[in-house]
């Protein structure tokens, strides 16, 4: 059963919450953050992506990046533009975008649970990345970017965050530039707190949905903290790390669209041809076109958009890996036609996010790309499905909105 409780967020006053909060480190280049800040010296892109404020040429892997996040941390709560918590608390997240909302708890959840398996992952990490936030939170001493879980939702959870948000007035509410509402509140009641600590310990799992980096880099340092302190009794805050936790029945996974450089060779009847084996083929009922439903596809080739639907026997529905609609596209296409058997380095393919539309994919096809497809979204069914089952999912399967702006909650490990 999962350990999820409340902390002492160090977190922006009022009138400091918009211009401090900003998007996670990884949706954006070290040059289109520094970009992203100017006119703002509070925005938190000066923690999480330090280089920003160091020559431009620096590796950002550098201790050198490492150390001036911590200077700009601290010196966000030197200055009282943030400050810390007198006691643990839950905070309540609701986020907003395009009508749609999702409403989320902030807590801590445990090391254990992630290496025990409770909280359960369905992507594998790259050690560059994980090495780079690992050294992060460990010179900061602190988790500066929350891990996105999710859970099967809990009548009590539920019950207990819909009484407050009625009884309490939000401490945040704004709207970001780019359209999306955040709004939260403040569960500072010790009574309510336990009794949403103890809700949680009746969810059976949590599950990452975006921050496989950031919660791997999370728990090894937790770790090496153990190894400092073998005296450690397991309530200390290095054995926790941030988190917030959302009823699945409120997110939305967008498509993960695909474009890609060339044929491979092939004129575009060849290619037609080989794609008939395990793809019917047809025009496109509109342009630009989103698949309705599993399993369709759309094409886009020589300014024609087309409708593709898997043939049978081309996946097995049993498995939850093989039954996803990208593992259909890149075992039946993207591999065998375009001869490109690894997405995750293969320069010839690169992935859209449903966020930028299908235009995005004509305007890739006119100026540096030949091929796209569009794709059906995942959903979070099957990427619990994956996880319970102990698998990964391919590279690019789920594309979340909207992001988690970091910089709203700031856990210190001690």
């Amino acid at each position: 059963m999962a350990v999820f409780r409340p902390f002492r967020a160090v977190r922006p006053v009022k009138a400091h919450a918009a211009a401090v909060a900003a998007l996670p480190y990884d949706v954006m280049n070290s040059a289109e953050a520094r970009l992203a800040v100017q006119g703002n010296p509070l925005s938190f892109l000066h923690v999480d992506k330090a280089e920003i404020d160091l020559a431009p040429d620096i590796d950002p892997y550098d201790e050198a990046v490492y150390r001036k996040a911590r200077e700009n941390l601290d010196r966000l709560e030197k200055s009282g533009v943030c400050m810390q918590d007198e006691r643990p608390c839950f905070y309540i997240y609701r986020q907003t975008m395009n009508g749609r909302s999702q409403t989320g708890l902030v807590g801590c959840a445990s090391i254990d649970d992630y290496q025990n398996n409770v909280i359960k992952k369905h992507e594998f990490t790259r050690a560059d990345k994980e090495e780079d936030r690992v050294n992060h939170v460990n010179f900061c001493d602190a988790n500066t970017g929350p891990i996105f879980l999710a859970y099967r939702e809990s009548a009590a959870v539920k019950a207990a965050i819909a009484a407050w948000q009625q009884s309490h007035i939000p401490v945040y509410d704004f709207v970001t530039a780019d359209g999306v509402g955040n709004t939260v509140w403040v569960v500072d009641d010790p009574a309510v707190c336990g009794a949403l600590q103890l809700a949680f310990s009746a969810v059976e799992s949590l599950y990452i949905a975006d921050g496989h980096h950031r919660c791997a880099s999370a728990v090894r340092v937790g770790n090496l903290r153990r190894a400092e302190h073998p005296d450690f009794d397991g309530s200390e805050e290095f054995n926790f790390f941030l988190a917030v936790v959302f009823p699945k029945d409120e997110l939305a996974i967008m498509d993960y669209n695909r474009v890609i450089a060339d044929l491979n060779g092939l004129t575009e009847a060849e290619f037609f041809e080989k794609l008939a084996s395990a793809f019917a083929v047809e025009p496109a009922p509109q342009a630009p076109y989103a698949p309705k439903k599993r399993h369709e596809f759309g094409l886009l080739l020589g300014g024609k958009w087309y409708a593709l639907t898997a043939r049978d026997g081309t996946f097995d529905e049993n498995d939850p890996v093989a039954s996803l609609d990208v593992s259909i596209l890149q075992t039946n296409c993207i591999a065998p036609i375009f001869g490109i058997d690894d997405p995750r380095t293969d320069k010839r393919i690169d992935f859209v996010g449903g966020i930028r539309g299908l235009g995005e994919l004509e305007k890739r096809c006119r100026e540096d790309m030949r091929v796209a497809f569009s794709m059906y979204p995942t959903s979070l069914d099957e990427l619990m499905a994956i996880a319970d089952a102990g698998r990964v999912m391919p590279p690019k399967s789920t594309w979340f909105e909207p992001k988690l702006l970091s910089g709203l909650f700031i856990h210190k490990l001690k």
